[in-house]
């Protein structure tokens, strides 16, 4: 008898006991497929990839525990009486029972998934490091229009799309007031976004304000990972608001509401309700004679401030409380359009801009009904516009392009404004999420990005190719134009100071009194070493490719795909450097 033989109806032992399939899986919770999906989905159970597949590789698996897990689950009980139900409504309607279809109806059985948010996420900072994908998909169905429509089978009513755009202008409302937002770019499928709560790095993406066209998906699948996540999004944002002392759910102006500004209600709400909360708590914790000093002080502060600014006491209390409580990144995020009013012309993104503008401390108004002030202010410093010509010009303030707001928002400095002139073709828009040094390519704005950093923080950087000491001699900075130029500079510089040595190291041998056969020696060593060097790296490659042929095949396949990466990164690089240098040659002969 073999000696792992195992006779029939024994216990499996190994992977075939701890994963099962699909199949096995749905027979043995006895619902149907798109049940087990929906609750895979919502229980946070995924298939696994086992070190050996018992049934072969066109299987999906999953660990038994996990099955298990989904068997003992409250919920699995109301996905089944919910079918029961639909089954009763079903045979009630088919043979006419209209009273007893109406009572039915009535009495549908529903469910939440409060207690699955709390079994996955028992402390607040998983749900923000879960966030990430639920922000993306309630912006993407927030994004499509209002109206009941049947994709595949598969409605999207609504009330799904209005709730989606309710939490998400909640969370852009509590970004923008917290000042929280860090990075943004625009890019093809849309806007990213990053902000920064509790120490968490958040990233979305929302689309463009444009039609939507819905491919053809799963959208069952889409609409059960929504369902989760409104409820996710919503524990966040309560718990988000109550952090600012703000009232949750929010009660906005229903005449801005009615206007599609919910944003700008959004932040109404929470200026309004942040300033009393703060007021009141200030009004409780005072007592005695410091209650009565401190409204002497208040009445002071009152007397120095203009009287034609509404609410201007309580934002100088807020922020006098508040200026201790943020950190350096927060502050200086604040003040970056502090000072600045911005109008938005009609075709501009009016929603990012809304966003964006308030969360670094500007003032932001729009063309059309419930804006905060009208084109014709005499205070307004930028007025945003995106089309080719601007008519009517006011000479107190500056025409820009939106880019030049999310430029100054990733540089966090105030950008000039030549190139970004209505009319003209602004720079690249480049993306902060990409490290150019690890790329191995800085593009030419952002190295005049830094260095206008550089000046806002009074330091001279060197150019290329070129020390601390190359900075006292301005003679030396007029041929440099760009880091190319820089770079085949430094390498002339490089190869002078080499001959440049060794003709005073000639001149020093002939002084002493050395022939020149001697010299010629002295020069045929100093080639003889260069030999040496060169054989020295001959052997260092050498033993480095004794080594892997020495390694393991898995480990020298991983090497070799390795290289292949570096060799493919250095060949665009490369390809970009001469795209760059054609451009220039060209634009010098232009």
């Amino acid at each position: 008898m073999p000696k792992h033989y195992r006779p029939a109806g024994k216990k499996k032992e190994g992977n075939a006991a701890k994963y099962v399939t699909r199949s096995q899986a749905v027979k043995y919770l006895q619902v149907s497929l798109p049940v087990f999906r929906k609750l895979c989905i919502l229980k946070g159970v995924f298939p696994r990839e086992p070190k050996k597949k018992v049934k072969g590789n066109h299987h999906s698996y999953y660990h038994l525990k996990d099955i298990m897990f989904l068997k003992h689950e409250p919920l699995l009980e109301k996905l089944r009486d919910m079918r029961a139900y639909e089954k009763k409504v079903k045979k009630a309607m088919s043979k006419k029972n209209r009273d007893l279809a109406e009572r039915l109806l009535t009495r549908k059985p529903t469910y939440t998934l409060d207690m699955l948010i709390k079994e996955r996420y028992p402390k607040f900072i998983d749900a923000l490091r879960d966030l990430d994908d639920c922000l993306s998909m309630v912006h993407l169905f927030a994004a499509l229009p209002a109206a009941d429509r049947v994709v595949d089978g598969e409605k999207i009513p609504v009330s799904r799309v209005h709730n989606c755009r309710r939490l998400s202008h909640e969370w852009l409302a509590y970004i923008s007031r917290s000042h929280k937002l860090r990075k943004t770019f625009i890019s093809v499928k849309g806007i990213y976004y990053q902000a920064e709560v509790e120490g968490q790095k958040i990233t979305w993406l929302t689309p463009h304000a444009l039609q939507q066209v819905l491919p053809e998906v799963d959208y069952r699948v889409l609409l059960t990972f929504l369902e989760f996540y409104e409820t996710l999004l919503a524990f966040v944002n309560f718990r988000l608001y109550h952090s600012i002392n703000v009232k949750y759910p929010p009660i906005l102006d229903p005449r801005l509401e009615a206007l599609a500004a919910d944003l700008y209600a959004l932040s109404r709400y929470l200026d309004a309700n942040g300033q009393s909360s703060s007021m009141s708590s200030e009004a409780i914790t005072s007592s005695g004679s410091d209650q009565a000093e401190s409204e002497l002080r208040l009445a002071q502060f009152q007397q120095q401030l203009s009287s034609n600014e509404p609410g201007a006491l309580m934002n100088l209390v807020e922020d006098a409380a508040r200026e201790d409580e943020d950190d350096l990144e927060t502050q200086q995020c604040k003040n970056l359009f502090k000072n600045l009013k911005f109008f938005l012309s009609r075709e501009a993104p009016r929603e990012s801009l809304l966003f964006i503008i308030p969360a670094f401390g500007g003032t932001v108004s729009w063309e059309g009904e419930g804006a905060p002030f009208e084109e014709f202010d005499q205070s307004i410093t930028h007025q945003v516009v995106d089309r080719p010509s601007q008519g009517h010009k006011f000479l107190s303030r500056e025409y820009i392009q939106p880019q030049w707001i999310y430029d100054c928002v990733n540089a966090r400095i105030i950008l000039p404004t030549e190139k970004y002139i209505v009319g003209c073709v602004p720079p690249p828009h480049l993306s902060p999420f990409v490290d150019n040094e690890a790329e191995g390519h800085v593009p030419e704005y952002a190295e005049a990005i830094e260095r206008l950093k550089a000046a806002e923080r009074k330091e001279v950087l060197p150019l290329p190719g070129m020390g601390k000491e190359d900075l006292d001699d301005p003679q030396s900075l007029l041929g440099i134009i760009d880091r190319a130029e820089a770079i085949e500079a430094a390498k002339r510089k490089q190869k002078m100071s080499m001959k440049e040595k060794v003709y005073h190291e000639e001149l020093k041998l002939e002084l002493e009194g050395a022939q020149y056969s001697a010299v010629r020696s002295d020069v045929d060593d100093r080639v003889a070493e260069a030999d040496a060097a060169s054989d020295l790296r001959q052997m260092a490659e050498d033993a480095a490719n004794m080594s892997e042929v020495g390694m393991p095949r898995k480990k020298r396949k991983l090497l070799e795909a390795m290289k292949i990466g570096r060799q493919k990164k250095q060949d665009s690089i490369n390809l970009i450097k001469k795209r760059k240098k054609r451009i220039d040659e060209a634009r010098s002969s232009a």
